[in-house]
């Protein structure tokens, strides 16, 4: 199992990685239009071009720092051993799911099962937290049932 959690680790991690380059090429895109912007007899337009792409490249500055910080979250989770209560680095077996409680980066597949990363922080995420095979919890109106803890 802890295969298992080696590779769902392993597609956060390309997940954040996506989300780097990503913005990285957002910003290198919007710091090549800045450059390219020439002055024209309009000068209200050039200021306002170069403002435009001076937002989009502050946004996606926030987006890379935002990245880089799941990816160090990310480097915190342990993938080694198992324990029979959930935490941060386990899977999480439910009657409605699976669940790797190590960041939020949505659906990953993994051998034909679907498996839902998510954050020890978020509303799931902190009802899982502390849970064994056979507890209950609700989340959103809906019941889950713990059937196993990897």
């Amino acid at each position: 199992m802890n295969n298992t959690k080696l590779l769902l680790h392993q597609l956060c991690a390309d997940h954040i990685n996506m989300r780097i380059n990503n913005a990285q090429h957002a910003i290198d895109e919007a710091q090549q239009g800045q450059q390219q912007e020439t002055k024209s007899s309009a000068g209200d337009k050039y200021e306002t071009g170069r403002a435009m792409m001076q937002q989009e490249i502050n946004r996606n500055l926030g987006t890379l720092n935002e990245a880089k910080k799941l990816m160090v979250a990310l480097n915190a989770v342990s993938t080694a051993g198992s324990s029979p209560v959930a935490d941060t680095g386990s899977i999480v077996i439910t009657n409605k799911g699976r669940f790797y409680l190590a960041i939020s980066a949505g659906t990953l597949t993994l051998n034909g099962d679907s498996y839902f990363a998510v954050s020890p922080a978020s509303p799931i995420g902190i009802k899982l937290k502390g849970k064994k095979a056979g507890d209950e919890f609700e989340v959103n109106g809906m019941g889950y049932e713990v059937v196993e803890v990897l």
